[in-house]
Order: structure tokens, then sequence, then C-alpha cells
């Protein structure tokens, strides 16, 4: 089901959130069918956004679930059903845990068994409300906001963004480096996924002589992403400039446990690293091989 998933490896636990993409109708209408904190969570987001983003989710249609203003809350809103459903049925979600999981916070030192959180893009705001850094009001605002500027940032300043497989991301790194410098164009990783698949981010110039360029150093294949903005790039400074302003009227505070950031794959602990890492992680690429 898209909006969560659960990793438990040895004797920590991660909860991890998917970004942007993930969304397909139908998500979380069996849920709420089945859970009445489902359904409630997905009312709740209803009310405060003043649309029925449930009916979005349950029924669609794709192409305005699939909008950026409408898919980042979409996205939040079932991963919050999910993790309310998990906190009914089990006791247990990041920010309601035992304490023998958390991390020891002293001299900044976070020995095992631990609760980590991590989210990708988009999903890193599913991490802050389930860490508790975050309320689900606030974060369903945020995103609502990021998708509207994240849309309209991709009007005034078009881009694209390509998957690259095959190729390691230090070579991928080193060619977009070349071509931004040959081109004048803007082209950077936007998403280090995993080993052999990274994706790359910026406006045409840069990234149509990318991508002729890591085929040619060898990518096993090279596919252009059916989006018309270029996240995780400079082109998204626009929005960014505007985020911080909504990231700064929101109550943010420190995590119930720590989340592992985009941009740093390292733990975000206070509130302050989690509004750097927002306001960074709209143009910084999301490390997700080191997180």
């Amino acid at each position: 089901m898209a909006g969560f998933d659960f990793v438990a490896a040895g004797s920590g636990v991660a909860f991890l959130f998917p970004g942007q993409g993930s969304q397909v109708v139908g998500m979380g209408r069996d849920l709420a069918a089945a859970y009445p904190v489902a359904a409630a969570t997905f009312a709740e987001a209803d009310d405060l956004l003043g649309f029925a983003l449930s009916q979005l989710c349950f029924e669609g249609p794709e192409a305005e679930l699939t909008d950026t203003i409408n898919a980042q809350p979409a996205l939040l809103a079932t991963a919050v059903a999910i993790l309310r459903v998990l906190e009914a049925e089990i006791g247990q979600t990041p920010a309601v845990t035992s304490p023998n999981l958390l991390p020891n916070r002293s001299q900044g030192q976070m020995d095992a068994p631990a609760v980590y959180c991590a989210g990708h893009s988009m999903g890193e705001y599913s991490a802050l409300v389930a860490a508790g850094a975050v309320s689900y009001a606030d974060g369903l605002r945020l995103v609502r906001e990021r998708g509207r500027l994240m849309k309209q940032a991709g009007i005034q300043n078009p881009g694209m963004m390509a998957a690259i497989l095959g190729l390691d991301e230090a070579s991928i790194a080193t060619v977009c480096t070349e071509v931004a410098a040959q081109t004048g164009g803007v082209v950077q990783i936007a998403n280090d996924n995993c080993p052999g698949q990274v994706v790359i981010s910026g406006d045409k110039a840069g990234m149509e002589a990318a991508m002729i360029a890591l085929s040619a150093a060898g990518a096993r294949k090279v596919v252009p992403l059916a989006v018309s903005i270029a996240a995780h790039s400079p082109l998204m400074q626009p929005a960014a400039v505007e985020l911080r302003s909504a990231i700064a009227g929101s109550s943010i505070v420190d995590p119930r446990v720590p989340i592992l950031g985009n941009t740093t794959a390292l733990p975000l602990m206070t509130a302050a690293a989690i509004g750097d890492e927002l306001s960074a992680q709209l143009t910084g690429g999301v490390l997700w091989t080191a997180s």
C-alpha cells in the first residue's frame, strides 16, 4: 500500500515513507473501510484542507491525484492513517513506542536498539509526523503548500528529470558537473536511490546534454520521467525561499526518535536541524542509498 513501509533489522526498527510517485487511485480506501481511526484521519484532512482529499485518494481521477499539489497531502494522509491503525492495533508507532527502543541521547550518542524514521523527498514530511516533530495538521498544511510552490516553480522554470540505470553515482556526478560547465545549463543528481539507479534533474539544455553523455559513458538505460518540474535542483530555489516562511510558521519540535535527513543521511535530532533540512531539501539531492 502506498504510504508506509516497516523494516526490522536486528534489534532496531525503521519506519520508511515513500515520496511522490507512489500515489495510486484507491490508496487508503480499504484501510478506511476496515478501521474507523483511518476513516477519521482522512476526514480530518478533508476538513483541514477544505476539499474531499479522501475521495480523490479512494476514487481519483488519477490525473488529479497525480497533480503535485494533491499527491503530497494524499501520501501524508495515507501514511498517518496507517500509523494510527498500527497504534490502535499493536500500540506502537515511532512517536508512541517503548523506552527500550529509543536512542541514548546522552552526549549525542544513539546506541542500538533504536527506532528510526526516514522518508524519501516528500516522504520526509510523513516521517516528521510519525516521529512527533510536526503535528498532522501542520504536516498537511506544509505539504499542500510545498506542492503548490513546486507546481508554480515548474511553470516558471520548466525542467526535466531522468532515471539513470547501471552507472555508479560518482560517474554520474562527474558527467553532470562537466555538462553543466560546458553548456551553462542546470543538471545535478536529484535522488541517489540505490546502487545502479540514480535520478538526475535540471533544465532542458543541461538534461538533454547529460542524458546523451551518460549514455555514452556506459549507462545501461536512461529513462526520462513523466514530470515537468526539476525537483531537487536549483530550479526549485523560488519555491524553497517561499517554503521557508511556511516552515517558520509551523510548530516544529524535537523528534521523539531520530529522522535520517535526505540531504545529509544523518540523524535529525532537533527542531532547528529539521528546519534547516526542510529548507535545503527542495534544491538538494536525496541521499537515499546513504540513508
